[in-house]
C-alpha cells in the first residue's frame, strides 16, 4: 500500500517541501530510504522503527521503501522523522492516508516515540503557506516558533501517538504578538563619561543604520561604546522580527519554546572565527555570523587580529545586504543586512600618539598592523572616530550629565520618522536620482569637490559622506544638508 505526505528541506535560510512516500509491500522484511538523504535521515530508519514499536504500534514486517522527492535535492537533519512514521503507518492501514496527504510534518523522533525539537520550523512553514499548505504537523516545543506565521494551522504534538491524534484534532491557534517599542534594555550610554565625539558618532550611525570604527588605545572605551548601540536602534517591525528568526530558525539556534525574537540581534565574534563561520558555508550551507546579525548589529573587536582574507569576504554583504554562496551542486542567497560597529588599537602595542605613555613598536610594525584591514573594506564604512584616552578627572569628578540611551533613542527615532517619510529606507541605502541631487546641491557641491581632491575620496567615500551628512541634517531637523553638515561628516572620514 501506498502512502503520502509532505515535510520540507531546508536550502540555506528558505525550505523546500519534499514529498515523502511510503510503499509497504510482500517480500523480505528491508527498510530502504530513497531520494537523496544524508546520515542523519538514512539512520532515521532505527530510530522510526523503535519509536513505533515504543508507542504500542506495529512496525510492518514487511519491504519498506520511502522516497524523499524531488530526488535530486539533498536531504539533512533529523526533521524527516516523524513524516516517515507517520507514512510508514498510513502504507501500512494503521492511519488514514487522506488524513495526512496535505499536511507539512516535521520532527525529530526518540526512541520511546517522543518527538523531539528540530531546527528550520519557521523556514518550513513560510514554505507551506507559500504552497498553500495550511496543516502543520511539528514537535510541540516548536509550535511557538511555527505559529509566527498566520494563516496555518499549527498542531502540536510531544509523541508519535500526539501527531496521530493532531492530524485529527486541531489546537488553540495563539496569534504572533508583533514587536513593542518598550523601555531600553541593555548597557546605557549613560554610563559613559566623556568621549563626546564617539558618542555622536553612536548617535549618527543609529539614526542612519551607518557602519562604524573606533580606533584609539587599550582602555578608551571603545568595546563599552560599541556594545551600547544597540539600545539606540528602533523597534523592528514584525517583518523583520520574522526575517531575522527565520534565519536563527535556519542554524538552529531558536530554543525550544522559543517564538518570535525579542530584540534585534547583536553578535560579536571572537577574532579567530573562520571564515566560513563569518560569512556561513559548509557542506550543507548554513548562515554564518553576518547573517544572524540580520536587521541587527554585528561588532568585531580587535579588528586588524582578524585574518585579512576573513575580513575581506565582508565587501559584498556590507555593500549588497546579502551573501551569495555557490557551490557545485547549489547556489544559496542568505540576507545579511547588518550594521557593522568596530574596534581596533592603532598598534600593536595599542599606545600610539597616546598623550601619556610611549609606544614600544618597532619601526614600520604600526603600518603593518593598521595594514591588514584593508582599504577597500575601510572604504565601506562610513564613520571612523578616534577614541582618546579618557582624563582621570572624567572617571573620578562629578558626572558630566551625559543623555541617557532613552534619550538618545528619541532623537534617532524622529530622524529615522523623517527618512522613512521621505524614502523607503533608512539614509544608508540612499541611491540613485536622490544621491545625485546631493551631489549637485549649490551650497554643498564646492566642499564636496575639496575634499574629494584633498583626501583623494573614491567615488564610493564620497556617496557614503552624503549619506552621513543627510542623516546629520535628519537630526537636526531640516530637509536639506548644509555646508556645516558635510563639514561634521568629514570629520569621520578616514585619513
Amino acid at each position: 500500500m501506498l502512502a503520502a505526505t509532505f515535510s520540507a528541506a531546508l536550502v540555506g535560510v528558505s525550505a523546500e517541501l519534499v514529498r515523502v512516500e511510503a510503499d509497504v509491500s510482500f517480500g523480505l522484511p528491508a527498510f530502504t530510504i530513497v531520494g537523496l538523504p544524508d546520515a542523519s535521515v538514512r539512520e532515521s530508519r532505527d530510530r522510526v522503527r523503535s519509536a513505533i514499536r515504543s508507542s504500542g504500534l506495529d512496525f510492518p514486517p514487511h519491504r519498506i521503501t520511502v522516497n524523499l522527492s524531488p530526488a535530486d535535492l539533498r536531504k539533512a537533519g533529523s526533521s524527516f522523522d516523524l513524516p516517515i512514521a507517520l507514512a510508514v503507518l498510513a502504507a501500512s492501514g494503521q492511519l488514514r492516508p487522506e488524513s495526512m496527504a496535505r499536511a507539512v510534518i516535521l520532527g525529530e523522533l526518540a526512541l520511546d516515540g517522543r518527538a523531539l525539537a528540530c531546527r528550520g520550523v519557521l523556514p518550513a512553514t513560510l514554505a507551506s503557506r507559500a504552497a498553500d499548505s495550511t496543516l502543520v504537523v511539528v514537535p510541540r516545543d516548536n509550535v511557538p516558533e511555527a505559529r509566527l506565521v498566520p494563516g496555518v494551522d499549527v498542531r502540536g504534538a510531544t509523541t508519535l501517538r500526539d501527531a496521530i491524534r493532531a492530524l485529527l484534532e486541531p489546537d488553540v491557534v495563539s496569534p504572533p504578538r508583533a514587536p513593542s517599542a518598550g523601555p531600553v534594555d541593555g548597557p546605557d550610554l549613560a554610563d559613559v563619561q566623556g568621549q563626546a565625539l564617539a558618542r555622536r558618532a553612536l548617535e549618527i550611525a543609529a539614526a542612519g543604520q551607518h557602519n562604524l570604527l573606533f580606533s584609539g588605545p587599550p582602555g578608551a572605551g571603545k568595546s563599552m561604546l560599541a556594545r551600547r548601540l544597540p539600545g539606540l536602534l528602533p523597534p523592528w517591525t514584525f517583518e523583520q522580527a520574522l526575517e531575522a528568526t527565520a534565519v536563527h530558525s535556519a542554524a538552529g539556534l531558536v530554543p525550544p519554546g522559543g517564538g518570535l525574537l525579542a530584540a534585534r540581534p547583536f553578535r560579536a565574534p571572537h577574532h579567530t572565527v573562520s571564515t566560513a563561520a563569518l560569512i556561513g558555508g559548509g557542506p550543507q550551507p548554513r548562515p554564518g555570523e553576518v547573517s544572524l546579525a540580520h536587521h541587527g548589529v554585528l561588532l568585531l573587536d580587535e579588528l586588524p587580529e582578524f585574518e585579512r582574507r576573513t575580513l575581506d569576504v565582508l565587501r559584498q554583504p556590507l555593500e549588497e545586504g546579502v551573501v551569495h554562496l555557490a557551490r557545485a551542486t547549489r547556489s544559496v542567497t542568505f540576507p545579511a543586512g547588518f550594521m557593522l560597529v568596530a574596534a581596533m588599537n592603532p598598534c600593536p602595542c595599542g599606545y600610539l600618539g597616546h598623550p601619556r605613555r610611549a609606544c614600544r613598536c618597532r619601526p614600520g610594525e604600526p603600518e603593518r598592523y593598521t595594514a591588514r584591514v584593508s582599504g577597500p573594506l575601510l572604504d565601506r564604512i562610513d564613520l571612523v572616530v578616534q577614541v582618546p584616552p579618557v582624563e582621570p578627572s572624567a572617571l573620578t569628578g562629578p558626572t558630566t550629565g551625559s543623555d541617557a540611551s532613552a534619550v538618545v533613542r528619541d532623537r534617532v527615532l524622529a530622524a529615522r520618522g523623517r527618512q522613512a517619510s521621505r524614502q523607503a529606507g533608512p539614509n544608508s541605502a540612499l541611491a540613485g536620482p536622490e544621491l545625485n541631487r546631493l551631489r549637485r546641491r549649490p551650497e554643498t557641491a564646492p566642499l564636496l569637490a575639496n575634499a574629494m581632491s584633498r583626501l583623494d575620496l573614491s567615488a564610493r567615500a564620497a556617496d557614503r559622506l552624503l549619506r552621513v551628512a543627510r542623516t546629520i541634517a535628519d537630526l537636526d531637523g531640516t530637509d536639506e544638508i548644509g555646508r556645516h553638515h558635510l563639514a561634521e561628516a568629514l570629520q569621520f572620514r578616514p585619513c
